[in-house]
């Protein structure tokens, strides 16, 4: 049978208590949980046991919820949420629940100014309560299932770190016989993007010529045949659309991101296009460009 009972029915939901990122030493022992993602920093006290379930209440991650495995402290950036009876609620299942619920939570914040959570909306959750063996249970296959996903990540960061090295060593081209090094501007033509007005629903309304954005990459990866927002005929001026098979390279905000774009285009002025000389068509492997890029 299982029983659902409100959150601050079956534990204490407690706020830590404020210190400073000038009060942190890299001498401390215990680390800070303040709201984010990662810890804010070391101090010398602890005023929370290991094993425990805390929720951001303040910023950007209020609604974060989180499992501390070590003692910690608390700042007041956080709640802790902590059983009443560990008889009748197991620390660990009750961290799945509200990771669970992690986006009802998130919801709760208050509107306007600072995002924050207060203590009486999370303690109105409903949360479920079977047999504590049950639970356990339950924790059991997670964790089984949690140490397989840890596993794996770290498989594909040595992949990752094997890809990239070998990459590194293909690519370093520079002073190999038969290799002729050029500027970009010698063989490339560039052009860059633009913004049609967003003001305009002839622009956009209906649209089917891709038009990129960072979101874009960031979405969908480096290779792209599509994008998520689409421009009309009457939003191209000038030398009209980016050729098939370019690149675009971010030369401003987050500078270096490039993608291979594989259909007609056009972009945003974060990007500039690269798209070989007439006298460098059919020479040159835009995929080899769109790796040796990384390298730029």
């Amino acid at each position: 049978m299982v029983e659902w009972k409100k959150l601050g029915e079956v534990c204490e939901i407690k706020t830590g208590r404020g210190i400073t990122q000038k009060d942190c030493s890299e001498d401390g022992q215990y680390p800070v949980i303040s709201g984010g993602q990662t810890p804010m920093g070391m101090y010398h006290q602890y005023n929370r046991e290991s094993k425990t379930v805390t929720i951001s209440r303040v910023g950007a991650y209020a609604g974060y919820v989180s499992f501390i495995n070590e003692r910690f402290y608390l700042n007041d950036k956080c709640f802790s949420i902590i059983p009443f009876d560990n008889s009748v609620l197991n620390n660990k299942y009750l961290y799945s629940v509200l990771k669970g619920q992690e986006e009802i939570i998130q919801k709760l914040q208050s509107e306007g100014g600072v995002p924050t959570i207060n203590t009486k909306k999370v303690g109105a959750l409903s949360i479920p309560i079977p047999s504590l063996s049950e639970q356990q249970r339950i924790v059991s296959i997670l964790d089984t299932f949690t140490s397989s996903i840890s596993n794996l990540k770290q498989q594909i960061e040595e992949r990752r770190k094997q890809y990239e090295y070998e990459r590194e060593l293909l690519l370093d081209l520079e002073g190999k016989e038969g290799v002729e090094m050029k500027k970009l501007g010698e063989v490339f033509d560039t052009r860059n993007g633009y913004t049609p007005s967003t003001k305009n629903p002839d622009f956009w309304e209906e649209g089917t010529i891709p038009w990129f954005k960072m979101e874009d990459i960031r979405d969908n990866g480096r290779v792209l045949g599509d994008s998520n927002l689409h421009i009309t005929p009457k939003a191209i001026k000038g030398k009209g659309l980016f050729k098939a098979n370019s690149i675009i390279l971010a030369t401003s905000a987050t500078i270096g991101e490039h993608a291979l774009i594989t259909v007609e285009h056009l972009s945003n002025q974060r990007f500039t296009n690269f798209y070989p000389k007439k006298k460098f068509e059919g020479l040159i492997n835009m995929k080899f460009v769109y790796y040796y890029m990384y390298l730029i």
